[in-house]
C-alpha cells in the first residue's frame, strides 16, 4: 500500500525539518523528492519519499552509525503514522550514508555466507533494524544452500544465516537467574 497523499506527506516532512533545522541551529539543507527515480545505489529500496540532507553539520547526523539521521526518519514516520511494514516508503539519507550502509550489509552477508559454508554452523548478526535485516535477507535470497531467519524481539532482533538443511543437535539451554 502506498502513501495516500505523498505531496501532503512531503509537506509535513518539510515542516518538521524546517523546525528542527531552525530551532536546532543546524547548518543543513535538505531536498525532498516524491517518487524518486530508481538508482543502482538504491536497487533494494524503493522509497516513495526521499529526503537528502547536506551541509556543514552533516557529520552530526552520521555520528554513532547515523543515529540522529535515523531518529529524524523515525520522527517523520511516526508523524505520518506509517505502520511498521510501510517504513520503507520514507528514506532519509545524508552524504550517501544509506548507499554505503547497503553495500556494507551486502558484503557482510556474503562473508557470513562463506563462513556458514566453511563451518556448517549458523552465523548470527548483531541486532539491526528491520530495514537492515531485510537487506541481509535479500542479499542471500538466491543462495540455494543457505536460509536466513530473523530471531529475537524488538530492538534485539537479528538475522541468522543457516545451512539450508541445518537442524540443531540439541535445543539450547536457557539459564535463568535465581
Amino acid at each position: 500500500m502506498s502513501i495516500p497523499d505523498k505531496i501532503a506527506a512531503a509537506k509535513k516532512i518539510d515542516e518538521l525539518l524546517r523546525e528542527v533545522v531552525t530551532h536546532g541551529a543546524l547548518r543543513l539543507k535538505y531536498r525532498i523528492t516524491v517518487d524518486p527515480p530508481l538508482s543502482e545505489e538504491r536497487d533494494w529500496e524503493r522509497p516513495e519519499i526521499l529526503v537528502q540532507l547536506s551541509g556543514p553539520d552533516s557529520p552530526l547526523l552520521l555520528e554513532r552509525g547515523g543515529e540522529l539521521l535515523r531518529s529524524l526518519e523515525l520522527l517523520a514516520l511516526e508523524m505520518l503514522r506509517l505502520q511498521g511494514n510501510e517504513h520503507e516508503k520514507i528514506c532519509f539519507d545524508c552524504m550517501n550514508h544509506r548507499a554505503l550502509r547497503l553495500e556494507e550489509l551486502r558484503i557482510a552477508a556474503n562473508v557470513a555466507a562463506e563462513r556458514v559454508r566453511a563451518t556448517s554452523a549458523p552465523y548470527e548478526f548483531a541486532p539491526m533494524s528491520s530495514r537492515e535485516r531485510r537487506i541481509v535477507h535479500l542479499a542471500l535470497r538466491d543462495q540455494a544452500d543457505l536460509r536466513t531467519e530473523s530471531e529475537g524481539e524488538g530492538l534485539r532482533r537479528y538475522v541468522v544465516v543457516y545451512p539450508k538443511d541445518y537442524k540443531p543437535s540439541a535445543r539450547p539451554v536457557r539459564k535463568s537467574i535465581p
